[in-house]
């Protein structure tokens, strides 16, 4: 496994300084946004030849490989939620963010193949989140799966012919947010072979899922996964759960907080452990939303935390008396 960064960790810096930090401390791979407005990846100009060419040489002289391109911001319109919701991403009607959600998905779809990586990360999105429980409509969810089937297997079938994958990040006010959800989508597109997994341990973790048992239950879709952090706050969980989720990301009445690798609950060695015995040899993408300490901090401190941690090759075997495998 390899140790990567997501470059809009910085974002108000351009790619050439971003790739500097990274590699300059250890880093070997980067994640780059190619979602709209996003600061640092014009995906107008990648979409031409030269232009990828440019950033595959940026990075490959900076001693990184490009393990993957993120799209979380405009993904979610093509499911919604519409209107207000996600104005800030894209105005118009319901049908309008959907065709530029789409399109976006598209077009990154287009530079996936063009940069050589193997996946897109997304949002799925959901229309109501509140569809999650049959009260008081028990339809709800049903329509919400209809309109997955609807929007999303056309995109899965035109990054089919790319050659890459949709690796879907799951979390909260996603249709794809946990265990059930993941296999029943999985099943409503029939196992499509673009329908694949960005592993973020800590969005599935707060709200008590155990990672084990989705790296082992999924760990063949899995192309992708972040390195972030998720730190249970006893003091806190008293008076709000598991799901509190209406406070500020800095409140320090959280039950929760996002944190970098080895500052928060998530057990890293058992995560790397079931990642690496289920096939998954690729990027742990460092990305920053620990909002208790600078990201220089966080830069220094997960490359000395996870570094130590990453295994290189499989077990060779022994054949004695004692153990054979």
């Amino acid at each position: 496994m390899k140790i990567g960064f997501c470059t809009i960790n910085y974002s108000e810096k351009n790619l050439e300084e971003v790739f500097n930090i990274a590699a300059s401390n250890g880093y070997e791979a980067v994640e780059l946004p190619a979602y709209t407005d996003n600061g640092q990846v014009d995906v107008d100009e990648a979409l031409t030849p030269e232009g990828a060419k440019r950033l595959k040489k940026m990075a490959a002289e900076a001693g990184l490989v490009i393990s993957g391109i993120s799209n979380h911001a405009d993904s979610p319109l093509v499911l919604g939620p519409h209107g207000r919701d996600l104005a800030g991403v894209h105005g118009g009607g319901g049908s309008e963010q959907i065709a530029f959600g789409t399109a976006s998905m598209l077009r990154c779809a287009q530079l996936a193949h063009m940069l050589e990586v193997p996946a897109v990360v997304a949002f799925s999105g959901v229309g109501n989140f509140g569809h999650f429980n049959d009260w008081p409509y028990p339809n709800g969810w049903p329509e919400e799966e209809e309109a997955f089937v609807r929007y999303w297997i056309p995109i899965f079938d035109k990054y089919k012919e790319y050659g890459v994958k949709v690796a879907f990040e799951p979390h909260p006010n996603n249709i794809i947010y946990d265990y059930h959800t993941t296999a029943r989508c999985l099943k409503l597109c029939d196992g499509h072979a673009a329908f694949a997994i960005n592993f973020d341990p800590a969005n599935l973790f707060y709200t008590g899922i155990d990672l084990g048992a989705y790296i082992q239950a999924f760990g063949d879709r899995i192309v992708l996964a972040h390195a972030k952090d998720c730190e249970f706050v006893p003091h806190n969980m008293a008076r709000g759960g598991l799901w509190m989720l209406q406070r500020d990301w800095g409140a320090r009445d959280r039950s929760f907080r996002f944190r970098i690798p080895g500052w928060g609950s998530i057990n890293w060695k058992s995560v790397i452990t079931e990642l690496y015995m289920a096939g998954y040899d690729g990027v742990l993408s460092y990305e920053h939303e620990d909002v208790t300490m600078s990201r220089a901090d966080g830069v220094e401190k997960t490359i000395d935390f996870l570094r130590p941690l990453m295994i290189h090759a499989p077990y060779e075997g022994r054949s004695d008396k004692l153990f054979q495998f």
